[in-house]
């Protein structure tokens, strides 16, 4: 099996399966036995082509007599894997992007399209140093085609952050970030997993600002690593780092993370503790259960325990009964475009209900707060109306918890709340609240 098979594969599972593009390439990688070069090739297609997708389609349509949405599948798939690598792959020659591509279309079982798919990514490439240009004339439109952002998105960030910054973050989200490594103390100090991992082939250098932190690159398949089957490290982007460095946890804390699948936050608690205390971490299905009590125990975490429940209806016995109470909320997840960039195409109208499933959780789990403990909302979106509209409404409904200063590296004091984004921060977007609940009068 191709890199390009496998690619045509997973684009096709994402778009009429409605599958997630890193989950289905994951899947399909195995599935097709793809590894090496190969495997970094499909991968480098399906991101790249999810990413630029309304500008690839903007580029056929000048070529093709057909407009995109009348294609058959997968036709428009191949077509736009053939163009991703015209303009974009410096190092696949255009002649291999159009013939594999024509390959594609025979094995695909759409050999009288062949033709086509020759003519089209052929003018395309005749035409890629005078392509159309994108008219300019709206402002949104111009921005949605040029960068592959839904037009309503554009639109919502012009009015909160302007043109310039505005064309700042739509570019960060098509950027390729270094995976971010925490490192576990309890397996070794950072330096000591530096040296593992480059013994290993792989770049490591310690974050600008974020201790315990190295940004690698080079990597492969990370779980296929000895440093990280021997749990000197798990992956997790320095936003959501910051998550659980907001909540200024201590040995013995007993900390109860709502929301917690995959993991990584219930993870950072615990090595912020010192793996004293007590961790637990919730989630709604027991296979994701199971996937952090598995890395619990490769990163030897004994202080974690899981335990399935809703967050919107937490068990009465928990009232009280926690010092820290995360809520790492259910959001449009439009911070992590650049790493989930299928999370951009979701319809405007699908995330009008998630304020309310957001406030449902932070009521149910914000009885489960200690009095004098902590409350920490967190979402991986940049939209207002998810984060702090979300939290301004649950602090008027219970007047007992308030925002309240922390401090984070970096950043400094911030006053109970930030919201981080990509083009400022060099992080994902995400939003943080601190709310601490009063203690009882004596």
């Amino acid at each position: 099996m191709s890199a390009r098979e496998t690619a045509l594969r997973v684009l096709c599972s994402c778009r009429t399966g409605g599958a997630w593009a890193d989950a289905a390439l994951r899947a399909q990688l195995g599935r097709d036995g793809l590894s090496g070069p190969e495997a970094a090739l499909c991968s480098r297609i399906v991101y790249g082509v999810t990413q630029n997708r309304l500008l690839l389609d903007f580029y056929l349509t000048a070529y093709c007599s057909q407009k995109p949405d009348h294609l058959q599948p997968p036709l428009l798939d191949i077509l736009r894997i053939g163009a991703y690598q015209i303009l974009f792959l410096d190092k696949v020659p255009d002649s291999a992007a159009v013939n594999t591509s024509v390959e594609l279309a025979k094995t695909a079982g759409r050999g009288q399209a062949a033709g086509l798919v020759n003519a089209v990514l052929r003018k395309l490439s005749q035409n890629k140093d005078n392509l159309p240009p994108i008219p300019e004339r709206d402002e949104a439109k111009y921005l949605s085609i040029r960068y592959s952002h839904p037009r309503w998105l554009v639109k919502r960030l012009l009015s909160l952050l302007g043109r310039e910054e505005a064309e700042r973050f739509l570019a960060a989200g098509n950027s390729q970030p270094p995976a971010a490594a925490q490192v576990n103390p309890l397996r070794g100090p950072a330096a000591e997993l530096r040296e593992a991992l480059e013994a290993e082939g792989v770049e490591a250098e310690f974050h600008p600002w974020l201790p315990d932190c190295l940004l690698l690159s080079g990597t492969g398949d990370l779980e296929r690593l000895d440093a990280f089957r021997k749990g000197m490290f798990y992956i997790q982007d320095p936003a959501a780092r910051l998550v659980v460095m907001a909540m200024d946890l201590k040995p013995g804390d007993r900390v109860l993370d709502v929301c917690a699948a995959p993991g990584g936050k219930s993870f950072a608690a615990a090595i912020a503790m010192g793996d004293q205390g007590r961790v637990l971490a919730c989630d709604l299905h027991e296979k994701k259960l199971k996937r952090i009590r598995d890395g619990a125990a490769r990163l030897g975490l004994t202080c974690l325990e899981t335990a399935a429940a809703d967050g919107r209806r937490c068990p009465p016995e928990w009232a009280g009964q926690f010092d820290a109470v995360l809520v790492d909320a259910p959001c449009s997840g439009l911070g992590i475009i650049r790493k989930k960039p299928d999370v951009r195409y979701k319809k405007a109208d699908d995330l009008f209900s998630l304020p309310l499933v957001q406030h449902d959780i932070l009521d149910s789990a914000s009885a489960c707060v200690r009095p004098g403990g902590l409350l920490v909302y967190s979402t991986c979106t940049v939209l207002p109306e998810e984060n702090g509209q979300t939290a301004d409404t649950f602090l008027a409904e219970h007047p007992d918890f308030s925002r309240e200063i922390f401090s984070l590296p970096s950043l400094g004091q911030v006053p109970g709340e930030i919201t981080l984004w990509p083009q400022r921060h060099g992080t994902d977007g995400f939003y943080i609240c601190r709310m601490r609940r009063q203690a009882r009068e004596p």
